[in-house]
């Protein structure tokens, strides 16, 4: 989706932000464009390969900022689970929807 062509589109005080999917954004692309200037900076998240390698530019540029990608790494993340899929094993057991279903073409829960 973010190659060369969207971002030479961008302004050049824009900021990417990827904390979705490594693989929407065209990372050498977006390299040259933090080289070049063409936009101002990014904040990632995700990466096309995960963990980022240690020789990647990404890690060295000063106008990109790297998180790590944990945002299910939250407190109380495994008990909430636990809840979730015993709440759906029940609805399973008695024929109803179940909660939290990815649409599988989406990509994530559209309901």
């Amino acid at each position: 989706m973010i190659n060369a062509s969207v971002l030479k589109n961008m302004k050049p005080s824009a900021r990417l932000i990827n904390v979705g999917r490594g693989e929407l954004v065209a990372e050498d692309e977006l390299i040259d464009a933090l080289r070049d200037g063409a936009i101002a900076g990014a904040a990632l998240d995700v990466f096309d390969t995960e963990p980022l390698p240690e020789d990647s530019p990404l890690w060295t540029l000063e106008n990109v900022l790297i998180s790590p990608h944990m945002s299910g790494d939250a407190a109380g993340w495994r008990d909430r689970l636990a809840r979730l899929f015993i709440d759906n094993a029940h609805r399973y057991s008695r024929g109803e929807d179940l909660q939290n279903v990815v649409d599988k073409k989406r990509g994530y829960v559209s309901s």
